[in-house]
């Protein structure tokens, strides 16, 4: 019996999620209330707040394990990867092709600015902290390609993981504002800038 409670209680978080998520895409974020989910879900607002303090929760909650799945799924790939900028660009194609897998481009282009800038709301402070934490992540895979002798042994790993994280923030900030985002062209980009970040300017 417990089990069947614990599966009916993930299902109708699940379609708590996907409710706010299509309101999100549909009608903005700013502009969806919890009521406005409930009722997408066919739930009471109490049943919603039993399981998201607010709706920057259910935001965070989805790209946690979009993140979570890509740092997995290459972690999973990367002894076999024997070039580590190829390494690090799978990565890279990983947290960008889950992320617009759980959020379209249009509803991307609303939070960016938010969660790059700040706003009045607890977005901003909640998504550094979960971006810290995936940042910590990114610093053990560097530290796996290091423990395998495919960077340097002094590379400051913690330095090496702000530059990715950041920059990817920045990459992503350009494909999502593209009318018809060019993903082949964004990942060229991205290799051409790793490569220059793995390989340097010394002559």
């Amino acid at each position: 019996m417990s089990g069947l409670r614990e599966r009916q209680k993930a299902e109708r978080r699940q379609a708590i999620s996907k409710a706010a998520i299509e309101l999100f895409e549909r009608q903005g974020f700013q502009n969806t209330t919890i009521e406005q989910i409930a009722s997408q879900a066919g739930v009471s607002p109490p049943t919603v707040f039993k399981y998201f303090g607010n709706k920057q929760e259910i935001i965070l909650e989805i790209l946690h394990h979009a993140d979570q799945r890509a740092i997995t799924d290459t972690r999973s790939l990367i002894r076999e990867i024997e070039d580590p900028v190829e390494a690090l660009c799978y990565l890279e194609r990983l947290l960008t092709g889950y992320a617009l897998e759980v959020m379209h481009p249009s509803l991307w282009r609303e939070l960016l600015p938010l969660i790059l800038f700040g706003g009045s709301n607890e977005l901003p402070e909640g998504y550094r902290a979960m971006n810290d934490a995936l940042r910590a992540e990114i610093s053990e895979l560097l530290r796996e390609l290091q423990r395998a002798g495919k960077l340097r042994p002094q590379l400051d790993v913690e330095l090496a993981a702000f530059l990715l994280n950041d920059y990817s923030h920045l990459q992503l900030f350009r494909l999502v504002n593209q009318e018809h985002p060019d993903i082949d062209a964004h990942s060229t980009q991205v290799r051409r800038i790793t490569e220059l970040l793995f390989y340097g300017m010394q002559a």
